[in-house]
């Protein structure tokens, strides 16, 4: 895509390296990007990895057993026949593949919203939403993440689509479909479906009354790369509502999502320098909160 403001970011124990291998070969248009250690932090010498998948933009960090990954976002994968005559044939082999030691949580099959739709949670605890998009749709969209609002949750997702394009630039609300009074547990009302446009890219979120023991956690995050000290301080106080999840560049907002708010010279930081260098900026960073542009680069001057 074009331009892509907001990163996925998956947080593993010690499998980022072998999920990222697994993930490039599975989904088409994908690739490893970026391979960075970073040493001596709290959680040991840690891989960090920037790859793409359907040529969207994720990261992925090994870094303890601290989080585990779960449905409250997930990643839908959209599979346009109109643009591509094998759409529904990768569908299928790339759902194969993702069930190799994976879950169904709804199986391949047809469903009214689309004649070809499952919901996977692989082997690695990440969890993709596959569905064949209706030809007559727009093709400019691969990959969209999907948050599901649930618990105390519950209720919120339209709250927080509005919430969401209230801070992003060039944003829209999308469509938004609501829960029939007929489909228990679900409240009347609420949101079956909805997405929204945060820049380039699409979200999509909706309630669930179902009974589920997770919410949203620091496993998956989404990273906003951002140009200058004047964006990051401006996420961050539009973002951060609990202080004391404020670390590294690391916040919760109101709903419990995690952000990361992040300088993109920082990437390039860590992508071209010494291993000298890279400590250093890592040592720097381990210690802030909301980050310094300023003294990241002096770390990495020296």
């Amino acid at each position: 895509m074009k331009s892509q403001h907001i990163v996925p970011h998956l947080w593993f124990d010690t499998q980022a390296e072998e999920a990222v291998d697994f993930y490039t070969s599975v989904f088409p248009q994908s690739k490893t990007n970026v391979k960075t250690f970073l040493e001596d932090t709290p959680s040991g010498d840690t891989p960090s990895l920037s790859f793409t998948l359907m040529d969207y933009k994720f990261m992925a960090i090994s870094a303890g057993p601290y989080f585990t990954l779960n449905p409250s976002i997930s990643f839908m994968l959209l599979f346009n026949s109109a643009s591509d005559e094998a759409a529904s044939e990768k569908l299928e082999s790339t759902w194969n593949r993702l069930m190799a030691g994976g879950t169904a949580l709804m199986p391949l099959d047809s469903y009214p919203f689309s004649s070809k739709y499952g919901w996977v949670q692989d082997k690695y605890g990440v969890t993709w939403q596959l569905i064949l998009s209706d030809p007559s749709g727009p093709e400019h969209v691969n990959v969209v993440p999907a948050l599901m609002f649930v618990g105390k949750n519950h209720g919120k997702a339209e709250e927080a689509i509005e919430y969401y394009v209230s801070i992003f630039p060039d944003s829209e609300v999308g469509e938004i479909a609501q829960y029939p009074d007929d489909m228990p547990p679900h409240q009347k009302g609420t949101v079956m479906y909805g997405d929204f446009r945060l820049g380039q890219q699409w979200f999509s979120a909706m309630d669930s009354a179902g009974e589920h023991d997770f919410n949203f956690n620091e496993a998956v995050s989404l990273m906003v790369q951002c140009r200058d000290q004047q964006e990051i301080d401006y996420y961050w106080e539009e973002l951060s509502a609990v202080p004391e999840s404020e670390q590294c560049g690391w916040l919760k907002d109101r709903f419990g999502v995690s952000w990361q708010i992040y300088p993109t010279v920082m990437e390039e930081m860590m992508a071209n320098g010494s291993r000298e260098q890279i400590n250093r900026v890592t040592e720097a960073f381990l210690k802030m909160k909301k980050f310094d542009i300023a003294a990241l680069e002096e770390a990495y001057r020296g």
